[in-house]
Order: C-alpha cells, then sequence, then structure tokens
C-alpha cells in the first residue's frame, strides 16, 4: 500500500514513544534477567526492534525508549544496534527511570512513565505524539495511522483490531459509530449483553472489508496518537494508566477515534503467545514474515559468520546466524544466533536461543561443566532454552505428563511449555 500524502514536515513533527515495558512477570522466566522489549525473537531479533523498525520504515526518526525493570540488555541492545550520522536528526533514545526533585517514584504504568518525562518530550516543537508498546509483534506503516489521525481531527487516535467474541474477553473493547469515533470502552467484557453491544456495525464492517453478518469487536492494540496540547493536558493530573484510565476518561470529553487495523498482531505477553509467534516464523506462509524487503526489520548487527550445517536434518527451521549444527534432526524449530547442536540431537517444536558468545569467548567455568550448546543425543520438544543454556549428553526435555505449570530447580513449565532458563547447566542423561 502507498504512503499517503501527508502535510509537509508531519513524520518529523511526530515523536515516537516505545513503552519498555513492567516486570514482565507473564513471561518468567524469560524476563528473569532482562526486560520484556530485550527478549529474543526470531533467532537473531528483539522483541523491541519490531516498533522501532516500523518507525524507522514509516519515516519517524525520533525516538524515545522508555525503561525501567532489568534494563542492561535492552540498553545495550539499543546503543549496538540504532546509529545515526552526524549530520541527521535522527536518534533513538533511552530514558530509564530516575529520581527526580519532582518524583521520586518508580513508573506506576504507561501514563506515568510519560508524564515522568515529558519535560524531554516539550523540548523541540512536536505537534503530534506516537505511544507504542514495546512487546508486540506486527507490521504497521504509520503513517497510515497519522493520515487518519489529522484528516479526522482527532484529538486522540488508538490503533484497534478486528477481533472474535471468543478472544474479546481478553481485550479492552472499544465501540465506535459510523465515523469512527469511540463512544464507548470496556475493559475485557465477558457479559454477553454487554458484548452485543459493542459489535462493529454494518458500516465499519463495509470499511474493512467483512461482511455485513460478521460478528467482530474492537480490540484496543495499545497503540495512540496524541495531538501536543491533548497529551498535556490528559497528563496534569495523577492517571497512571493509558488503557485504563487516561483513554476511558478521554472518550467522555474529547474526540477520540479508532484506526482499525487489520493486519496480523500479536501481543507477545505471555510464555504460549511468544512460544506460538516464534514457532509461526517456520510455516510455509507465517502470518508474520521477515522477508519482507521493503519494510525490514532492523536489529544489532553482529558480523558472525554463515552457520554451518554438518549433514542435519531440517524441516521447517529457522538457522539463525554463527551456529554450528552436526548430524541432528530439527523439525519445526527455531534456532538462535551462535547456537552449538551436536550429533544425534532431536529438536522439535522449540525454540533454541543460541548464545551471547562463542565457548572460545565464555568466561571460566567450574570443571566438568558441559560446554555452550545441545549436547549429543538429547531429544528436546516443547521447550524454550535461553540463552548460554548447557545441555549435556542424553538430556531428555519435554513437558510430557507434568503439570502445566511447574517450578524446579533448573528449569520451568509454564503454558505446558518447558523452559530452560538463561545460563542453566543440565546435566548429562537429566529427564525433564
Amino acid at each position: 500500500m502507498l504512503a499517503p500524502a501527508l502535510p509537509p514536515g508531519t513524520t518529523q513533527q511526530t515523536l515516537s514513544i516505545v513503552m519498555g515495558g513492567g516486570a514482565g512477570t507473564r513471561l518468567f522466566p524469560l524476563t528473569k534477567d532482562r526486560a520484556k522489549p530485550a527478549v529474543p525473537l526470531g533467532g537473531k531479533y528483539r522483541l523491541v526492534d519490531i516498533p522501532i523498525s516500523n518507525c524507522l520504515n514509516s519515516g519517524l526518526r525520533s525516538i524515545y525508549v522508555l525503561t525501567q525493570f532489568n534494563t542492561m540488555s535492552l540498553h545495550r541492545h539499543i546503543q549496538a544496534s540504532y546509529k545515526f550520522d552526524n549530520f541527521s536528526r535522527s536518534f533513538v533514545e533511552i530514558l530509564a527511570a530516575q529520581q527526580t526533585p519532582e518524583s521520586a517514584d518508580w513508573y506506576q504504568g504507561t501514563a506515568d512513565a510519560v508524564r515522568q518525562n515529558m519535560r524531554y518530550f516539550l523540548e523541540r516543537p512536536y505537534k503530534y505524539f506516537l505511544v507504542l508498546s514495546g512487546d508486540q509483534l506486527y507490521r504497521m506503516d504509520f503513517r497510515l495511522l497519522l493520515d487518519q489521525h489529522i484528516r479526522s481531527g482527532a484529538d486522540i487516535t488508538l490503533a484497534t483490531k478486528p477481533v472474535q467474541r471468543e478472544q474479546a474477553s481478553d481485550f479492552g473493547i472499544m465501540c465506535s459509530n459510523a465515523d469512527r469515533r469511540i463512544t464507548r470502552f470496556v475493559e475485557k467484557p465477558k457479559d454477553a449483553a454487554v458484548l452485543d453491544e459493542l459489535k462493529l456495525g454494518p458500516e465499519l464492517l463495509s470499511s474493512i472489508g467483512s461482511g455485513a453478518g460478521e460478528e467482530l469487536f474492537q480490540a484496543s492494540m495499545g497503540i495512540y496518537v496524541f495531538n501536543r496540547d491533548v497529551l498535556v493536558e490528559c497528563l496534569d493530573n495523577d492517571l497512571v494508566d493509558f488503557g485504563k484510565h487516561v483513554i476511558p476518561q478521554a472518550i467522555t470529553d474529547r474526540n477520540v477515534n479508532a484506526y482499525i487495523f487489520n493486519g496480523y498482531w500479536e501481543d507477545i505477553g505471555t510464555i504460549r503467545a511468544f512460544y506460538e509467534s516464534n514457532l509461526d516464523l517456520t510455516a510455509l506462509l507465517p502470518h508474520y514474515s521477515f522477508f519482507d524487503a521493503e519494510t525490514p526489520i532492523y536489529t544489532h548487527p553482529r558480523f558472525l559468520p554463515g552457520s554451518k550445517i554438518n549433514g542435519a536434518t531440517l524441516r521447517q527451521a529457522i538457522i539463525s546466524d554463527g551456529c554450528i549444527i552436526s548430524d541432528a534432526h530439527i523439525e519445526r524449530s527455531v534456532v538462535g544466533i551462535r547456537s552449538i547442536i551436536n550429533s544425534g540431537a532431536t529438536i522439535r517444536n522449540s525454540i533454541i536461543m543460541g548464545a551471547d558468545y562463542f565457548e572460545s569467548d565464555a568466561p571460566r567455568v567450574p570443571a566438568g561443566t558441559p560446554p555452550i550448546g545441545i549436547g549429543r543425543n538429547c531429544a528436546i520438544d516443547r521447550a524454550i532454552i535461553d540463552k548460554n543454556a548447557r545441555i549435556a549428553e542424553g538430556v531428555v526435555i519435554t513437558p510430557e505428563g507434568k503439570p502445566a505449570n511447574l517450578d524446579a530447580d533448573n528449569y520451568f513449565i509454564r503454558d505446558g511449555i518447558v523452559v530452560i532458563p538463561k545460563n542453566a547447566v543440565i546435566p548429562a542423561g537429566f529427564w525433564i
């Protein structure tokens, strides 16, 4: 789709604010030592690369990332990945939570995080503020969102995603009239009668190419465009969160519009959602593809060697850079950077995140510790193996016959998926 003819300078007058996320408890243990947006994705990317790349591909090159929890890996990744020349006003900068004379508190929510940094956002004459989540998987041209926002004369525009009735209870649901002005918001509605009142009307269904008989609901995507003065006024209070507090209040006295996005979008908030989104990338026709030359996803250029495959059997597998794979069987799995997989290993329906370094560069480890990677004759099924894990020979990892959620000494089970945490050591012959 061609980009709209925005008023001159619109993209330069727009500031993007990427929320670095909270503690990410639902993604634990992947968030045990890292911020949620820093969780690896698709073998070589991080979650935060998605919103930043969407901004860059939309011509939006003024970007702040607000961070608070387990920030080191996220800061390191952003600083290594997004560098611009000295003759450009483009930037991707980090604003970490800090104590100031006005406030000694941590960010209490998304709205509070923006409020605490407002002095930085208002230093330049930005007209529009685009607020984004740092942990969603989607591809969107934000110029289309800005175009509707400007043409409609809205104070605030929300991106919404059409969902089925069975999904509606998981989201904040918006109700809007034929001209897309939002008139009502209900957080995670479960009552059938209420849901009946929130359905998209025939005009909106027609406008998005859906049949008049379809039953769809507008789920908030957590993506907002604010006019400058509107954002200042909406945060001149102690409201904590955009989705729960600011937007519901604004609907009563502001022109709040819905931008209906009908493409693929996944909120990667749980281990199950993360797992399924990654494995879907291995499909013949995945819902989300990184193979789009016009809108690439940017990340840290690591200059790793091409992967070396020594006689392995691969089916529906993504193999990232710098891997060495010997006579193994890998099926419907994502293999991350610097992965070492030894002969006889069988890996199915799994995510192997790889390593931060090669064994020759590894810090000292006790004698007898297995090397980084997957050992000989291991069997791994329905698992997520986090970075730098050392899996010795003959290990079996599967959720078969175990409870859906379990905490053990060196592994976890979440949503029926075994998660081996970062830097874990699994001894030879261990059965999980």
